[in-house]
């Protein structure tokens, strides 16, 4: 059974936007795994000659610490402040 959120999704709420991230990044090493998996099988049990497989695979690994580096440490999922909204007028000058 799929997991229910309690509540209507958008991107405006920041529970929602730090799991939407995060499964991104699940998604994203799920495809890394596949694809370098199958590249690596045919580099090394075929004989292919793919000597650029490790550059491949060096690359998407930088790629993917980085991606899990912005959604642990950069990314601001705080709800957005008042402050943001617009003036009304009334503001003490």
């Amino acid at each position: 059974m799929p997991p229910r959120w309690p509540r209507q999704p958008t991107r405006e709420d920041p529970a929602f936007r730090r799991l939407d991230d995060r499964m991104t990044f699940a998604v994203h090493v799920a495809l890394c795994l596949a694809v370098n998996s199958g590249m690596w099988f045919f580099y090394q049990v075929l004989q292919a000659d793919w000597s650029w497989a490790k550059w491949v695979t060096g690359s998407w690994l930088l790629l993917l610490l980085l991606h899990l580096f912005y959604i642990s440490a950069i990314a601001d999922y705080s709800a957005p402040n008042a402050a943001a909204s617009p003036s009304t007028g009334t503001e003490d000058v």
